[in-house]
């Protein structure tokens, strides 16, 4: 491990750099020069180490067309789930996409038809919700503590996959190996595949334990989805990886993925960054890890003070603040977003977005004077819209 010193307080300027977050805000909020706490990246530079490794990659001056199944990538990804997660996972089992999202739309066209059920926990990731409706399957949502619910929609002939967000994407949660073993019983029993997103695990905080759903998978049809472009803070670079647990489903999924889709060669710049990240970042990653948790903690004390009938605390997992205002008697989204975006001049992600109106979601992965103005707003909205 590096014996480096990070400094996450530094503000980099991401104006006019294309950032959907800061440039394409008025995308989604109709009012220019707000300051955005919204999609999920972070306003961080991208670890030293990964950066190292990219400007030597590009200054080596060819990007020819480039093989993911190559030994650095494959070893890289073998020995961060033997480090981190004490996992052994099966390369022979290995697959490579654009995207975390564009997996499971990959997934979800070769184990369902158009109709059949989609089922996923509540509130639920929009992009969850774009991809399965997009592909005109039918999404049943059930809450996070709702086992009966669960059942019930397992247990309903044309349920087909369940999407499991882990940890979880609004809410931070860090499923437990009780919780994992249920989850893998029911789809077992009723017959239903499983899609484990995994893309947030390596930002789970102090206290819980992530565990890859490989663990849990024997009897199951299976996929885990995952890259290193979330904890690391290189989406744009694209990139992600996943392992199909069954030999006909990788070879399917490799086979649509080179000839239907023609994506058998991966942008290299993003092969450098996960190899490097995998490799060099782990420092970086924790001291990541240690900053954002401690935006959260002001988080939490800035709310006991204002808002104190909330009693909101910390996410297991994450950089992303999921606030219930309806003790305060906000119930719906409008009005909210309306003072914090004409008043407060903050973009915050409405809770009615992942299908759970009366919360927000704020992104604290940024510089702590940051995270205390968007808190500091979202106080004196909600007291304004409280009355």
């Amino acid at each position: 491990m590096s014996s480096a010193t990070y400094d996450f307080d530094i503000p980099v300027d991401r104006h006019g750099t294309w950032s959907v977050q800061w440039d394409g805000i008025t995308d989604r909020f109709p009012v220019p020069d707000l300051l955005p706490f919204t999609i999920s990246d972070m306003d961080f530079a991208c670890a030293p180490e990964v950066l190292d490794a990219l400007n030597s990659r590009i200054a080596h001056g060819v990007f020819g067309y480039t093989d993911w199944r190559n030994d650095d990538f494959r070893g890289a990804i073998r020995d961060w789930f033997r480090g981190r997660y004490a996992t052994e996972v099966d390369l022979d089992r290995l697959v490579y996409a654009p995207s975390v999202l564009n997996q499971v739309s990959q997934l979800l066209r070769m184990w369902t038809a158009p109709g059949d059920g989609v089922v996923l926990h509540a509130p639920t990731y929009d992009g969850f919700r774009k991809a399965v409706t997009g592909l005109g399957r039918e999404l049943r949502a059930v809450g996070l503590d709702d086992w009966a619910g669960l059942e019930r929609e397992l247990a309903r002939p044309d349920s087909r996959v369940l999407v499991l967000c882990s940890p979880h994407n609004p809410t931070g949660h860090v499923w437990t190996d009780a919780e994992l073993r249920r989850l893998a019983g029911l789809a077992r029993t009723y017959d239903v595949a499983v899609v484990s997103d995994e893309i947030h695990a390596d930002l789970t905080h102090d206290g819980y334990v992530h565990l890859p759903f490989p663990r849990y998978a024997d009897g199951l049809r299976w996929a885990l989805v995952t890259s290193a472009t979330k904890s690391f803070n290189f989406p744009a670079l694209s990139g992600s990886y996943g392992f199909v647990g069954d030999p006909g489903d990788h070879a399917e999924f490799v086979r649509r993925m080179d000839t239907g889709e023609g994506l058998a060669s991966p942008a290299v710049l993003s092969l450098t960054a996960h190899i490097a990240a995998y490799r060099e970042g782990g420092a970086w990653l924790d001291a990541l890890r240690a900053y954002t948790y401690g935006n959260l903690r002001m988080v939490e004390e800035r709310l006991a003070e204002g808002l104190p009938e909330l009693g909101w605390r910390p996410p297991q997992a994450g950089y992303l603040a999921w606030i219930d205002l309806r003790p305060l008697g906000i119930e719906e989204d409008a009005e909210m977003q309306r003072v914090l975006v004409e008043q407060e001049k903050v973009a915050v992600m409405p809770g009615g977005t992942y299908g759970a109106p009366g919360f927000v979601r704020l992104n604290v992965g940024c510089p702590r004077a940051k995270a205390e103005a968007g808190v500091g707003a979202l106080i004196r909205a909600a007291r304004r819209v409280a009355g």
